[in-house]
C-alpha cells in the first residue's frame, strides 16, 4: 500500500505539472480499514470489512475553485483526478471568498508537521507522525476479538433476545498543499452498540473509544438487560413539562445538534445560529469543549490546520464558534481547525464536542453502583435528587423546527421511567418532544451533571460526542410517540 504521505505529495506535484505554477492546491489522503461485527437474535450474522483509500483535491486556479475525489490511488488514477479537477475549475464561477492555503507550520505538542524549509510541497520537511490516538491491539483486531465482546454481551443479557454491533478500525491520513505545508497522523477507533429485548421493551447500552480493550461486552450487556426488564408494561403519562435526567445516550443528541446548527461557523456567519459570543447563554455548570486529540481523530483538519482543544462555552458563557479558513476570513477571525471536506456547503463544525463532567469534590467517593434502569452510578446519583420527573435513555429521529433558536422535535426511545422521590417507580410509554436545546441548558435550568462522560459515535462516523448524564429542570413533552 502506498502511504497517504506519498499520495498527497504525488498529487501536489501532478497539480504543478498539469495546472502550472499559478495553481493553489490542497490534498488530503486517507487510508481506512474499518470492520463491523453485527449480531441479531443473539447470534452473529455478519462480519464485514471496508478497506479504502480516498484522495481529495481542492484546486484554486484563475480565481475559481473546484474539488475532486478519487478512490483510485494508482498513477493513472491520481493523474485522472488532477486532470478532471483542472478541467472542472475552468467551468466554475469566480470564488471571491477563497481564503488561501494553510501556511507551513507544525502541530504543536504532537511532534508532527512540516518545517516548511523546502517550500516545494514535497515531503522532505515532514515530521515523524502523530500517534496520540493509536492503539496497536485495536489496529490489529480481527473478527475474533469483536466476537468475544458480542459473546460477553449476549451471555450477560441472561437469555434475552439481543442485537447490535461491535466495530473497530484504523485510519492513516496525510495532507499537503502547494504552499509547502504537510502533516500526517493516524488513529484507531472502536465502538459497541447493543440492545436487549424483553416483552416488547428494549434496553440499550453503547460506548466508544480509540481502544477496543475499553469496551466490556459483559458490562454493556448487563446494562441493556436490566433496562429491558425494567421497561416492560409501560404506563401512559400526559404530555407536559417534566424534570428529566438524560442519560449520556440522550445527552449526546444535544451535542450533535449544537455542533451542526449552533457552533457551526457558516451558520453563525449567516445568522442562522443561536450563538452569541460573550453572552451567558448556558447554566454556569456548562462547559462545552471540542477536543479532537482526546478521541479517535487526526491532529489536523481538512485544510491541514492543527487541531487543538477549543472551549466553545466556558462556565455558561459562550466564547466562540468553530471556523475553517473560509468562515474565519468572513468573520475576521482565525481558523480553529474545524474544516471538513464538505465545508463550503456544510460549514465548519466541531466533530468531537464534549460536555465537561462535574468536578469531583476532593476526597469524595464515587457514587455507589446503581440497580434498576439507572444503570450507572452517575445517573443513579442524579435520579436520587429528583422529586418527580422522568429518566430518559435515548432521543432519536430528531429534526430541527427552528435553526435560530434550535427548537428540535423528536422521540424518546429504549426506555423512559417515572421518578418519584428519588426512586424509579414505573416504566413510561415513549413521548414526542418539542424543545429548544439551548433553553434546556439555560442559566438555572441545569440541576446536575454527572462526574464521568461516555464517548459515542454513529457507525463509521468521523464525529464523536462525549457526554455525562444530565439533570434538567424542564423538558417539553408534547404527546405520545405516534403524535
Amino acid at each position: 500500500m502506498t502511504s497517504p504521505l506519498d499520495l498527497a505529495g504525488r498529487v501536489v506535484e501532478l497539480v504543478r505539472q498539469v495546472a502550472g505554477a499559478g495553481a493553489e492546491a490542497e490534498v488530503g489522503a486517507e487510508h481506512a480499514e474499518l470492520a463491523l461485527t453485527r449480531f441479531a437474535n443473539s447470534f452473529i450474522h455478519q462480519n464485514m470489512a471496508d478497506v479504502a483509500t480516498v484522495v481529495r483535491l481542492r484546486l484554486h486556479l484563475d480565481g475559481r475553485t473546484a474539488t475532486g475525489v478519487s478512490t483510485v490511488a494508482t498513477d493513472e488514477g491520481l493523474r485522472g483526478l488532477v486532470e478532471r479537477t483542472v478541467s472542472a475549475v475552468r467551468h466554475c464561477p469566480p470564488d471571491p471568498g477563497w481564503p488561501g492555503l494553510t501556511p507551513p507550520s507544525t502541530i504543536d505538542g504532537a511532534g508532527n508537521g512540516s518545517n516548511g524549509s523546502n517550500g516545494d510541497g514535497g515531503t522532505g520537511g515532514w515530521g515523524s507522525g502523530w500517534d496520540g490516538n493509536w492503539d496497536e491491539a485495536t489496529a490489529a483486531a480481527g473478527p475474533e476479538q469483536r466476537a468475544e465482546r458480542v459473546r460477553e454481551f449476549v451471555e450477560a443479557a441472561g437469555g434475552l433476545e439481543t442485537a447490535g454491533y461491535c466495530r473497530s478500525g484504523r485510519r492513516e491520513a496525510a495532507f499537503a498543499n502547494t504552499a509547502g505545508h504537510a502533516v500526517r497522523g493516524r488513529s484507531t477507533e472502536a465502538a459497541m452498540d447493543g440492545i436487549a429485548r424483553c416483552g416488547g421493551a428494549d434496553g440499550v447500552a453503547r460506548l466508544g473509544s480509540y481502544r477496543l480493550a475499553d469496551l466490556a461486552g459483559g458490562v454493556l450487556g448487563a446494562r441493556a438487560s436490566v433496562k429491558a426488564r425494567a421497561g416492560v408494561a409501560p404506563v401512559e403519562l400526559p404530555p407536559g413539562r417534566y424534570e428529566v435526567v438524560l442519560e449520556p445516550t440522550a445527552a449526546a443528541d444535544l451535542l450533535q445538534n449544537f455542533s451542526l446548527y449552533g457552533f457551526n461557523g457558516k451558520a453563525y456567519n449567516e445568522q442562522r445560529s443561536f450563538v452569541v459570543p460573550g453572552a451567558e447563554q448556558f447554566d454556569r455548570s456548562v462547559t462545552l469543549l471540542d477536543d479532537a486529540l482526546a478521541g479517535p481523530a487526526m491532529p489536523f483538519d481538512a485544510e491541514g490546520t492543527a487541531r487543538s482543544r477549543v472551549a466553545l462555552v466556558d462556565g455558561g458563557v459562550t466564547r466562540s464558534v468553530a471556523h475553517d479558513r473560509r468562515t474565519a476570513a468572513e468573520a475576521g477571525a482565525a481558523s480553529t481547525g474545524h474544516a471538513v471536506p464538505a465545508g463550503p456547503v456544510a460549514g465548519a463544525f466541531p466533530l468531537y464536542l464534549g460536555l465537561a463532567p462535574a468536578p469531583s469534590p476532593e476526597g469524595a467517593p464515587d457514587p455507589a453502583e446503581a440497580s434498576g434502569p439507572a444503570v450507572d452510578a452517575d445517573t443513579a446519583a442524579l435520579v436520587a435528587e429528583v422529586r418527580r420527573g422522568l429518566l430518559v435513555t435515548d432521543l432519536w429521529y430528531t429534526r430541527i423546527l427552528d435553526p435560530k433558536s434550535l427548537v428540535v422535535t423528536g422521540l424518546t426511545r429504549n426506555g423512559v421511567w417515572l421518578v418519584e422521590d428519588g426512586e424509579v417507580t414505573a416504566a413510561v410509554q415513549n413521548f414526542r418532544f418539542t424543545q429548544s436545546y439551548p433553553q434546556a441548558l439555560a442559566p438555572g435550568a441545569v440541576l446536575g451533571i454527572g462526574r464521568h462522560a461516555a464517548l459515542q459515535s454513529q457507525t463509521f462516523s468521523n464525529a464523536w460526542w462525549s457526554a455525562p448524564p444530565l439533570r434538567l429542570a424542564s423538558w417539553n413533552f408534547t404527546g405520545g410517540a405516534s403524535g
